[in-house]
């Protein structure tokens, strides 16, 4: 396929949820690998992590985290995927995020076309429907937010402050996500002390400024997504 692509396109594997995915780690022909997780509405961002910690280094994503409304309506619906998203993406899958949702991935061509697995349906739901659905925009927004910044060689940094969610970009900044927001209190004298604090659910800037001391925490009193970033 290489050979013969005049586009010199990258070459990747998406492998299934139960297996190791490190089985081409070292082929040359391999450019990025993609986990997926299932369709059940768990998030396991461990398995992105796995992948990021193999060597020699190859892009990462979550390929298939679960699809919205598949299975039964409900599953992995609204900020779950948001929330997904910006794990997968703090646990090292920086290649990006990935959105499904049922009816979309099989591109049903409107709500009454037959001959679809039940299972993998949105009821009600052709693909236009579909890509309404309220988790697509949370997926969506991570790009935005991210969009113009030195995201290029990212890496998962818990290091830095104290939150189980971080990257820190190759000139020294460093992007934090926390579930429900609050203060992040500082370990390193290295963060940039110029902050912008971010809501993901719909990209608008809740808070900025400059911290007074290398060991001033970042600022939010908690209770809604947040991702900070210092740079």
């Amino acid at each position: 396929m290489q050979a013969t692509d005049c586009y010199h396109q990258p070459t990747g594997i998406h492998y299934r949820p139960h297996i190791r995915a490190n089985a081409h780690q070292d082929a040359d022909w391999l450019d990025f690998q993609w986990c997926q997780t299932g369709h059940t509405g768990e998030h396991v961002p461990e398995r992105v992590a796995d992948l990021w910690r193999n060597h020699p280094v190859k892009a990462v994503a979550n390929g298939e985290p679960t699809y919205e409304h598949t299975g039964r309506t409900g599953v992995a619906e609204g900020w779950w995927q948001g929330h997904e998203a910006w794990s997968n993406l703090c646990a090292g899958g920086t290649m990006g995020v990935v959105y499904g949702a049922g009816s979309l991935w099989q591109w049903r061509l409107h709500p009454d076309e037959p001959g679809h697995s039940e299972y993998f349906l949105a009821p009600g739901a052709g693909w236009r429907e579909a890509i309404g659905f309220e988790g697509s925009t949370y997926v969506g927004m991570l790009g935005r937010i991210l969009d113009g910044l030195p995201t290029t060689d990212m890496t998962p940094d818990w290091t830095r402050v104290i939150s189980g969610r971080a990257l820190s970009t190759k000139d020294g900044g460093l992007i934090v996500y926390r579930e429900n927001g609050g203060p992040v209190m500082v370990f390193d004298e290295t963060v940039p002390l110029r902050y912008t604090i971010v809501d993901p659910r719909d990209g608008s800037v809740v808070a900025s400024g400059i911290r007074d001391t290398p060991e001033s925490p970042l600022p939010d009193v908690g209770g809604a997504p947040r991702v900070y970033i210092c740079l």
